[in-house]
Formats: C-alpha cells, structure tokens, sequence
C-alpha cells in the first residue's frame, strides 16, 4: 500500500548532478512515478510494459548530464525528480533497453535529448519538472545544440507542451508485453 504525505507547501529545492550512489533512489523514484503517473492514461497492461519501455540509462550520469531534484525543507534531502539531457543518439530508454546507442549527436545537424525525466507523484506541479527541463536546455545551449527532443510518454505530453515542446510523430514502442503510446517531441532553443 501506497503512503501518502502533505507536501509542505514551501519546499526547499535543489538540483544537483546525480551520481552513480543516486542509482537506487533513482530507480524506486522512476518505478514509483511510472506505476502511479501513468495510470490515468493507459491501461494496467500497458503500465506493466511502461517497465520496459522506461528507467534510467547511467550513461546519462556518467556523462555528467543527469539531474536529481531534492526537497531540502525536512530533517534530510528527499529525492522529489530527476531527469536530464544527452548528447548521445539514444532517443529514450534505460540500461536494459535494446537499441541503445552511445553515437555522439552532432550539434550541427542534430537535436540533443531529453532523457528519463520523472517526478514524485505528490510533487507534480510544484516546478520539479521545469527545473530539470531548463538545466537540461541551458546544457545542451552550451555544448552548441539549438534544438531538443524526447519521446514523450503520454502523461508527460501535457507537460511538455507547456514547455513549448511540440508533437512531431506519434508512435508506438513494441518492447513490453503490450504495445505503449510515445510521441516524438521537439523545440527549438533560443
């Protein structure tokens, strides 16, 4: 059984570059916002496969690219969010996933990426997700990108839409037991 708390309403957030000790958090924070976001929007077979189609992929801490958020306003940091950007080919996708590649994207002709983004389930809506899109951006800025994408889930959609993210293509990802609804998102940084 699930337990729920009141977020206080003035937390304390910090980003920070996650680290290969954050591994586990990470992976109970995705597991947890995977099996609870994503209800209103698929079907319970659909979610399972969500498992397979999802998670963390550690070449993105690896790269220095990852971000966890932390709810600093109790007694000890509470990992609220992470996510974060790639300069690698890989679309979306975590360790366990086929088809991952480690190509280098050429900011000249190519988009960076969003990558494995996922927020607590009691601190959506309270900025988390900005956070780790607008870092992610900001790099990418850096590294001479003028443009992102993702494949967005479709909880996510909605959130990325209002991050001026667009809908290029909608597709299915075939990996789990049942197929899962993906989109293709993009924008163009300025």
């Amino acid at each position: 059984m699930t337990q729920t708390r009141a977020v206080p309403p003035n937390a304390v957030l910090r980003l920070r570059l996650a680290t290969l000790d954050d591994v586990d958090a990470i992976s109970a924070l995705q597991q947890r916002a995977i099996m609870e976001l994503q209800q209103a929007f698929l079907t319970p077979v659909q979610v399972e496969a969500s498992q397979a189609a999802m998670g963390l992929d550690t070449q993105l801490i690896e790269d220095g690219t990852y971000f966890c958020v932390e709810d600093m306003s109790g007694d000890k940091a509470e990992l609220v969010g992470c996510g974060g950007w790639s300069y690698r080919a890989t679309l979306y996708g975590g360790n366990h996933s086929a088809g991952r590649s480690a190509r280098p994207l050429d900011p000249a002709t190519e988009r960076a990426r969003i990558r494995a983004m996922y927020t607590h389930p009691e601190h959506t809506r309270r900025g988390v997700g900005r956070m780790v899109i607008a870092a992610g951006e900001q790099a990418a800025r850096g590294r001479g990108f003028t443009a992102m994408e993702m494949a967005a889930t479709e909880a996510g959609k909605p959130f990325y839409l209002s991050c001026n993210y667009a809908v290029e293509e909608a597709f299915m990802d075939e990996g789990g037991a049942v197929a899962v609804p993906l989109y293709r998102m993009a924008k163009t940084l300025k």
